[in-house]
């Protein structure tokens, strides 16, 4: 075992912290997975997963900040370092595929012309942002791997984290998009629950603040903007069961051709 105490050089020192938040986290952890079984769609699967990932992350943060023994062994403190890089995978790709559900459950959207349209486009595929984000996962833990040398670790986390903040930047676009076309559909409901009344307000923020996390965290300032965007998915209704998926659908399929000519005079 080493004596160099890996988690206190990484600032990993306060034990509070760490418990408080790994008890805030598995609260959560139990409501998706009750979420998860009465409305079962993969953005709660992706959340109950990314829940389960932040409890284990700061379980053994706390070990390290509790334990000197546990902080100079190498492999614990990798272990913690991979989990807790994969943890925001979940959240931003949950983020995004719940904006991209609500974008698909519109009655109509307006056609958008040129440039525009080509990046709403690429923004918006599901496969791109998949592979992007994976690629991106596997790149951040590789840098906490102890077979990389100092200067290659350091290079690939930054990397991670500019490319990690385009994302969250294009997500960003992706929810103002949805927030313009909602408007112009005028499919909010304002007798319906709030996660439905206010779904498009609480998407905006949870957006916002996964953007304020990566910006703050790419200047190594640390924020509790990512609790916050987490709280915020436990809005009721905020996120749509495959029902209503489905349901929406159904509806997009047989409106009539006048109202999607009537959405296209807002071409851009």
């Amino acid at each position: 075992m080493s004596d160099i105490n890996y988690a206190r050089y990484e600032g990993i020192e306060k034990l509070p912290g760490a418990i408080i938040m790994a008890a805030v986290y598995l609260p959560l952890f139990i409501l998706n997975i009750v979420r998860s079984i009465h409305h079962p769609t993969y953005v709660l699967i992706v959340l109950s997963l990314f829940y389960v990932i932040r409890t284990t992350a700061f379980t053994l943060r706390a070990i390290l900040a509790g334990s000197n023994t546990a902080g100079n062994n190498i492999n614990v403190y990798i272990a913690e370092s991979v989990i807790y890089s994969v943890g925001f995978f979940g959240l931003l790709y949950s983020a995004y595929t719940l904006v991209l559900n609500r974008m698909n459950m519109l009655r109509v959207r307006p056609s958008y012309d040129g440039p525009l349209a080509i990046l709403i486009r690429i923004i918006s595929n599901r496969r791109i942002i998949r592979i992007a984000l994976t690629r991106l996962t596997i790149q951040s833990t590789t840098g906490s791997d102890k077979q990389s040398t100092p200067n290659t670790s350091v290079s690939l986390r930054k990397a991670s984290v500019y490319i990690f903040l385009v994302i969250t930047a294009c997500f960003v676009l992706v929810a103002g998009f949805l927030a313009l076309d909602e408007i112009m559909d005028g499919s909010t409901n304002y007798d319906a629950p709030v996660g439905r009344k206010y779904r498009i307000f609480v998407l905006l923020a949870i957006a916002f603040l996964c953007l304020t996390r990566e910006a703050f965290y790419a200047a190594t300032v640390n924020t509790p903007s990512k609790l916050l965007a987490v709280l915020s998915f436990a809005v009721s209704r905020l996120v749509p069961s495959r029902k209503e998926i489905a349901e929406a659908t159904k509806e997009k399929t047989l409106a009539t051709p006048s109202s999607q000519n009537e959405m296209r005079r807002f071409n851009v």
